[in-house]
């Protein structure tokens, strides 16, 4: 059965919208997008969980430094705790920021996420004796969301 003509009837999975992943270039023909296209979303969400948290964390570190496993003077970098909250705090903020703009495909924000990515883990591995289980499971999820958004990133800038 042939799909051509006026009054035919398109089947299912045949024609140029057969994968609604493909799509059409200039140079190629016709690419598609890889099932990575959900882990950049599952990266932008995730930075934005991420920046929650990690203002919340700061908000903790601000309001009640009591809460840490250790004192100011047992932390790698010897900064006191109100130090440490702006930081995680203004990481936060970006990074809920970021991830909204990483949603939207933006090349800007996607090259800002790793970089930030980059810093909150580097962040937490100097804060890691102060919430050694949280600091492990941020950085865990910071080299995934660099991973995602520096190998499969370009994916969310497909036309329609």
């Amino acid at each position: 059965m042939s799909n051509t003509g006026a009054g035919a009837m398109r089947m299912p999975g045949t024609g140029a919208h057969a994968y609604p992943e493909t799509r059409a270039t200039a140079d190629t023909g016709v690419t598609r997008r890889s099932g990575w296209l959900g882990w950049i979303v599952f990266a932008g969400i995730m930075m934005m969980v991420l920046g929650a948290f990690q203002a919340i964390e700061g908000l903790v570190a601000l309001f009640n430094s009591g809460f840490y496993v250790v004192e100011e003077s047992g932390l790698i970098v010897n900064v006191n705790y109100t130090a440490w909250g702006w930081v995680h705090l203004g990481i936060g903020v970006l990074a809920v920021l970021i991830g909204a703009g990483v949603m939207t495909g933006n090349t800007a924000a996607r090259i800002g996420g790793i970089a930030l990515a980059s810093i909150s883990a580097i962040v937490n591995l100097a804060f890691i004796s102060a919430y050694p289980v949280w600091a492990v499971v941020v950085i865990a999820i910071d080299v995934i969301v660099i991973y995602a958004l520096a190998v499969h990133g370009r994916e969310m800038r497909m036309e329609d």
